[in-house]
């Protein structure tokens, strides 16, 4: 890796921990259910892209240089593991029934499967 590759990560992460900033609290101030549908939205959908690039750059459309600008830079400022896991014991502090199991289940199931359709989309280009 080439240091021009590794700055365009570094802006790649700061934009798109910018862009999670702005859509967890667009997603926050819309749903009041006390869930963190924000994280949640933003996990999913980031390794839904990050699967699609993978199977891109596995199907030789994408340069593994692009792949690491967007895949670890800007979806690895997006997405972000150590929130949901925040989330996680924010619930077990308010004692949520059941919350604290079944967001950590499904954000782990559901992520997982979108970066398998990705990956599968990604690579039928």
């Amino acid at each position: 890796m080439n240091a021009g590759t590794f700055l365009l990560a570094m802006v790649g992460g700061g934009v798109g921990a910018s862009i999670r900033f702005v859509l967890d609290g667009r997603i926050m101030r819309t749903v009041h259910t006390g869930y963190p549908w924000g994280t949640f939205t933003i996990n999913v959908t980031g390794w839904l892209v990050l699967g699609f690039l993978t199977g891109l750059a596995h199907s030789s459309v994408l340069d593994t240089s692009w792949l690491f600008i967007l895949g670890e830079g800007a979806l690895g400022g997006y997405t972000t593991f150590s929130t949901a896991m925040v989330d996680i014991v924010h619930m077990l502090q308010k004692r949520t029934n059941g919350g604290p199991v079944w967001n950590g289940i499904v954000v782990l199931v559901l992520a997982v499967a979108a970066a398998v359709i990705g990956l599968l989309i990604g690579r039928a280009f």
